[in-house]
């Protein structure tokens, strides 16, 4: 599971056992590290915000694709089986 730093600060406040504050503590140091990282190493964080860039675009194409897959799927179809002309 995936949790923001505020995330995991907010659950400190709910979480009692040893355990838990121990893990939640190493979770806390891993933002720090990574924020850290990121301010020490300028060419790292280009190199991530162009991944992001380029996920974001994926995802928006995707996501353009599944909904044209949506609205082709709602048009009306022509209806199955024999006609009955209504002359006679």
């Amino acid at each position: 599971m995936v949790f923001t730093e505020q995330g995991v600060a907010m659950l400190s406040s709910v979480l009692h056992s040893e355990k838990a504050i121990k893990i939640n503590i190493e979770i806390m140091r891993a933002f720090a590290r990574y924020r850290s990282l990121l301010k020490e190493n300028e060419s790292l964080k280009e190199e991530i915000l162009k991944l992001d860039s380029k996920l974001n675009q994926a995802f928006k194409f995707l996501l353009g694709q599944i909904d044209a897959l949506h609205e082709k799927a709602n048009k009306p179809r022509r209806p199955i089986g024999y006609r009955v002309d209504q002359k006679i």
